[in-house]
């Protein structure tokens, strides 16, 4: 025990060292010169990475503590209790390094911050890895909400920088009402998770449950579940309450968006696992069956969404964002069968996805700075001079594909196996369409291949849009090519290394899981999917009115109208529909 007491202590420091970052570079920000800023924050979100990494490699048994030594008294609670297994410190070290990426592509290219706020912007970017590491690592329902809403105020700064243009206003205008009512619909449900148990702890809240209702859940404990996770589920960005999610891509720097698909989504789906295994899986919360209809009926419908969503947009940008929508959808439907094989294949999904997501928007950001525009109509074969860029955007949308060895690819192999049946074809589809359109802008942006297609009724084009720097650049900077090329060879990289899977697997599973290993069926969907993918890219190449928007998926379209009444309404429809698709465990009980 003696050896652990250092890992213990040190377990606060990765939400403590970015925030205590933050507020140095706030103080002094603005006598230091923008190089110093760079470095002072690179230093402490990499440091704060790498003592993720170590408590992650120590995470055997878990590490838990109670923060400012108020342990529990008998049956009462009240500190703060923060929890280092291998989910959370995974989480916290995918949010580090990824938050230290972002930093590195937008390393003295970023444009400057306004006069007089030299330090603003990193400041900003400490505070949301520090929110994402506190999200992480929570192991009480107030604390994780406490950071939730830190992550989404920051996020809404970040998403809303550019506040000389009206349009990344209204997006991060857009991207904060709906996240705040998600915020408010967990915290009413943890009111009444600590109504009924007077405790806050995850863990004490789940026997507080257990123990107050044996027979079975209750109307209070239905509404809290569907409360707690409308909150989760707007930040995971799933159908219905995704609609924020493609405004404020939109608009926000690249950097941003790199965290924003990259983790803060995954965050969403991650607490969706967390708070049902902790709090609601016993037999006085949720019944197993009634979290599968509601999780799988979601994902699948997220999934569909937005990869037709995904297909049908020009503005690149938008495109990434519905590809993460349909992303989002398949990582619900593996957690939803509650199997210690699919919570293993969505693990190893979701970190080879913010590796090749991450790397995608980099791309699309270079794009933006080099030509000012996102469109890939107007872009058509402007692209051909960043070979670089256009390389990645191919190999990144063969990671989108499943690809073997990616790691998306192992991940969704064993996630395929875990669904089975016709959620497979599910996984497939989405997959496909969402790498095929990346496909397909690559074929057009960067080959110039295929006619220039007709312009059509599109919700925004991405044209005319204004660069990220002083400037349009008149080449890309190492730094913007660097960070991608590394992002996808660790993705790549998951799938090669050896025991990977394995690790991943004893992480986030009881030992003795089977474990996350190729097969030759999951090969071959890899191989299908990614065909599949290549084959809608040259249709869409070859003939270019094949993308434009059918009539039947008008009205899909027409509900991203950008008018926030309309999100709110839909959110509201989500959250009845998550009872509904509950209600008939209470009934039976």
């Amino acid at each position: 025990m003696r050896h652990l007491l250092p890992l213990l202590v040190a377990l606060p420091l990765l939400v403590a060292l970015p925030l205590l970052g933050a507020a140095l570079l706030v103080a002094t920000g603005r006598r230091l010169p923008r190089v110093a800023v760079e470095i002072t924050g690179f230093t402490v979100c990499g440091g704060t990475a790498a003592l993720a990494l170590v408590l992650l490699l120590n995470s055997a048994p878990p590490l838990t503590e109670w923060v400012g030594a108020w342990p529990p008294a008998g049956r009462e609670s009240v500190g703060i209790l923060v929890v280092g297994d291998g989910p959370a410190l995974g989480m916290a070290t995918l949010a580090s390094l990824l938050t230290l990426a972002a930093l590195a592509y937008s390393w003295r290219y970023f444009d400057a911050p306004p006069h007089g706020h030299t330090g603003a912007y990193t400041a900003l970017m400490l505070v949301f890895q520090g929110a994402m590491c506190g999200f992480a690592l929570a192991g009480d329902l107030f604390n994780a909400f406490v950071f939730f809403e830190l992550m989404s105020v920051v996020a809404y700064a970040l998403t809303g920088y550019r506040i000389d243009e009206a349009k990344a206003v209204q997006g991060a205008l857009t991207f904060g009402i709906v996240n705040s009512l998600g915020a408010y619909a967990l915290l009413m449900g943890i009111a009444l998770l600590y109504a009924r148990t007077g405790e806050l702890a995850m863990a004490r809240i789940g026997h507080g449950l257990d123990a107050a209702g044996p027979g079975g859940p209750d109307a209070l404990v239905l509404a809290s579940f569907v409360l707690v996770l409308t909150g989760l589920l707007v930040k995971a960005a799933a159908v219905p309450f995704h609609f924020w999610l493609p405004d404020a891509h939109a608009v926000a720097p690249t950097p941003v968006c790199m965290l924003l698909s990259g983790v803060m989504v995954e965050l969403g789906a991650y607490g969706v696992w967390r708070v049902y295994g902790t709090v609601f899986a016993g037999p006085g919360g949720i019944p197993a069956a009634d979290l599968t209809r509601a999780l799988v009926t979601l994902g699948a419908l997220t999934a569909v969404t937005g990869a037709v969503m995904c297909w049908y947009q020009r503005h690149i940008k938008r495109l990434l964002a519905y590809s993460t929508v349909a992303h989002t959808g398949l990582f619900l439907v593996g957690l939803g069968v509650l199997t210690p094989e699919a919570d293993d294949g969505v693990a190893l999904y979701l970190l080879g996805h913010a590796g090749v997501k991450a790397a995608l928007f980099a791309c699309a950001g270079a794009l933006l700075d080099r030509f000012g525009s996102v469109d890939e109509h107007s872009l058509h074969g402007r692209g051909r001079p960043l070979r670089a860029t256009g390389v990645m955007c191919a190999v990144g949308a063969l990671g989108l594909a499943g690809l073997p060895p990616f790691g998306t690819a192992l991940g969704k192999a064993v996630a395929e196996e875990a669904v089975g049946g016709p959620l497979t074809v599910v996984y497939v589809a989405a997959s496909a369409i969402t790498a095929g359109a990346v496909l397909r802008v690559t074929a057009r942006v960067f080959l110039g291949l295929g006619p220039r297609p007709r312009d059509a009724e599109y919700e925004t084009s991405g044209s005319h849009e204004e660069p990220e720097t002083t400037g349009l650049l008149s080449r890309v900077p190492d730094t913007m090519t660097t960070v991608p090329a590394v992002l996808l060879a660790a993705a790549l990289a998951m799938g090669v290394v050896p025991g990977f899977g394995a690790l991943v697997a004893r992480s986030v599973g009881p030992a003795g899981s089977g474990g996350a290993h190729w097969t030759a069926h999951g090969v071959l969907l890899g191989v299908a999917s990614t065909a599949l993918a290549v084959a809608l890219a040259g249709l869409a190449v070859a003939r270019p009115d094949w993308t434009a928007a059918p009539g039947w998926a008008a009205p899909l379209r027409r509900l991203q109208s950008g008018h926030i009444g309309d999100y709110v309404a839909w959110l509201l429809v989500g959250t009845t529909v998550l009872g509904a698709l509950a209600l008939p465990g209470v009934l039976g009980s």
